[in-house]
């Protein structure tokens, strides 16, 4: 088995003439809390689609906790334990905030449909460990209080907080977050970091982060993965990212020549 939870050996893919992500390797560990940056459409996103399944990776191999996850769909890498949060918020908007959390648990139930049906003690029994453990997930974010509220009815900061609940309930090994910051304010970005470290220690999961904000990935993260026009230029420490050339390159363009 793999040393690492979430191995990505040389993935890559191309539209038409465009190689979006070329040639990217991403190692892992149990535990640890990596970043990705890059400036816009420098292929972050698209690498986050290739390890979860919405675009199949064209090259290389990419391996879940030691299983090799190649050609699957988004649903069965869920379920082999890597999880997942979208740039652009996707709930349920109109079910209540416990019911989007209570869904992804289903990811780790297995109803018959007869016992469904009669509502059997073991399907009553599966229905309040949910319940109870989706509880659990929104009162790590402060959430628990608002669980029967229709989620489209949250504040945006909530929003965010409730789709990294509702990828913790499918109870993933490796959870990636997609700019989880993202309009948030000074205050909720900091709950944020402090959360995003919680779940990491009280979960156990490898998390790989995407995010614009470099106070926040410096903070947090650490090991930083760098791309720029779809290949990763750099990887290291945050303090190593910080002094790269490359990196400065990249975002600020090549200096002018005296």
């Amino acid at each position: 088995m793999s040393d690492y939870l979430l191995n990505a050996s040389g993935i890559g893919i191309a539209f038409g003439g465009l190689k979006a992500c070329d040639n990217l390797t991403l190692q892992i560990p149990a535990g640890a809390l990596y970043g990705m940056i890059g400036p816009n459409g420098a292929g972050k996103t698209t690498a986050f689609n290739l390890i979860t399944g919405v675009y199949p990776s064209q090259t290389g191999t990419i391996l879940v906790a030691g299983k090799c996850v190649d050609g699957m769909k988004p649903h069965q890498i869920a379920a082999a334990g890597l999880s997942r949060t979208f740039q652009n918020i996707r709930l349920f908007g109109e079910m209540s905030v416990l019911d989007n959390v209570r869904v992804a648990c289903h990811c780790r139930t297995r109803h018959s449909l007869a016992g469904t049906l009669v509502r059997t003690r073991r399907f009553v029994g599966q229905e309040r460990a949910i319940k109870a453990r989706a509880i659990e997930l929104l009162s790590v974010f402060g959430l628990d209080r608002l669980a029967d509220e229709q989620a489209k009815n949250l504040p945006y900061g909530d929003q965010r907080r409730l789709e990294i609940c509702r990828a913790l309930a499918t109870e993933p090994k490796v959870l990636l977050l997609d700019e989880p910051a993202a309009g948030m304010n000074p205050s909720e970005k900091k709950s944020l970091a402090n959360s995003i470290r919680e779940i990491r220690d009280r979960f156990g999961l490898a998390i790989l982060l995407i995010e614009h904000d470099m106070g926040l990935v410096m903070e947090i993260c650490e090991k930083i993965t760098v791309l720029d026009h779809g290949c990763p230029i750099a990887f290291g420490t945050p303090k190593e990212i910080q002094d790269n050339p490359k990196v400065c390159e990249a975002y600020l363009g090549e200096p002018t020549p005296p």
